[in-house]
């Protein structure tokens, strides 16, 4: 189906520091250069960014395990309604190549199944497994993903009633360097401090979560341009835990409220150390999907500026995943907004109109 010739008017925000007056929509791609006279144009105005970006979301996945197609079709949707248009899914166990075929549905980055440690993970959500398979397996899912790797670094130890790291860090290390020989990037869950250490020590891209972040591995993250995606919304989340958790190991859940407690601490000291920062919801676990707004909203909570919350969602995260945003020629992916976000970045959680593929949406 052809999409329609749309004039998008208004503050078009190509950049932090590029903004334009109107952009073109003709044949699903975005033009700076009017279309001929006498075109039939749709005129849509306001404020635009390029389609949100949610950096860790899992389509296909709920509390339980995989789901069925429908579910994950629902998922996708909610996560376009709120304006998400391109998802790195931070690893699922339900095959989602479908999705690819839906010009209706965001555009999604695979990660793969998630790698954990036997009996160190959720049930039905990962590849459990020990040490000395880690390389192959992420080999495996490599492979299988799109250019990035999904391990579980740490977890609760109930022989010890608290976090801990979930692999040596040798064998951490060879498994980084599989995922490098094979093309793809390595990001993990990490809620605590040690593991972190030993994944800056192997190489790692990214980190997930990162409540543990200290002034060393701060030191080292920046130094080593490791990216984060704090997931602040699911990191609420650890009182709940905690309180779960109390009467069995109380040590783990006196460690998730310290966890919780200097969240914002945390995100701020990475900003202000030069840490790449990107946004993630963690939704498809026990999270609804659609939190994309309320993520950017913690990020300025915790204190990063309005506009770099925005980078974080839209600009910087689609280049740091390889994809274009509001380029000429590129695909038209986009959101409008009826005032400024960058005043204001409630304005998030209302847009006016979602444009996929150059149709709109919503």
């Amino acid at each position: 189906m052809s999409a329609p010739v749309l004039h998008v008017r208004g503050q078009v925000l190509v950049g932090p520091e590029e903004v334009r007056d109107e952009v073109w929509v003709v044949d699903g791609r975005l033009s700076y250069v009017a279309p001929q006279a006498g075109t039939d144009v749709q005129t849509v105005s306001g404020w635009v960014l390029p389609g949100l970006v949610d950096a860790h979301c899992h389509v296909g996945l709920d509390a339980h395990g995989a789901v069925d197609e429908a579910t994950s079709e629902a998922q996708a949707l909610a996560d376009r309604e709120a304006g998400t248009l391109l998802i790195r899914d931070a690893g699922s166990p339900a095959d989602t190549r479908w999705i690819d075929e839906r010009e209706d549905l965001p555009r999604v980055i695979r990660a793969g199944r998630h790698i954990a440690r036997t009996r160190r993970y959720i049930r039905n959500y990962a590849h459990e497994i020990e040490p000395e398979d880690l390389a192959a397996y992420v080999r495996q899912e490599a492979r299988r993903g799109d250019g990035w790797v999904k391990l579980v670094g740490d977890w609760i130890d109930r022989e010890s009633g608290d976090l801990a790291p979930c692999w040596p860090r040798e064998a951490l290390t060879a498994a980084i360097a599989a995922a490098h020989e094979e093309g793809a990037r390595v990001t993990a869950h990490c809620f605590g401090e040690e593991s972190l250490r030993d994944f800056a020590a192997a190489g790692t891209d990214c980190i997930e979560h990162a409540t543990g972040l200290e002034p060393d591995t701060i030191d080292a993250f920046a130094a080593q341009g490791i990216a984060i995606v704090p997931t602040l919304v699911n990191i609420d989340t650890f009182p709940a835990i905690a309180a779960s958790a109390e009467e069995k190991f109380p040590l783990y859940a006196k460690h998730l409220r310290d966890l919780h407690a200097r969240r914002y601490e945390t995100v701020a000291a990475a900003h202000d150390a030069g840490i790449p920062i990107y946004l993630g919801t963690d939704a498809g676990g026990s999270l609804p999907h659609g939190l994309v707004a309320a993520e950017a909203a913690e990020l300025v909570r915790a204190g990063l500026p309005a506009e770099r919350a925005l980078e974080a969602a839209t600009w910087g995260a689609r280049r740091w995943l390889g994809r274009p945003g509001l380029e000429e020629g590129a695909g038209a992916d986009l959101v409008v907004y009826a005032a400024d976000p960058r005043e204001d970045i409630g304005v998030l959680a209302h847009p006016t109109h979602v444009v996929l593929r150059g149709h709109v949406v919503a």
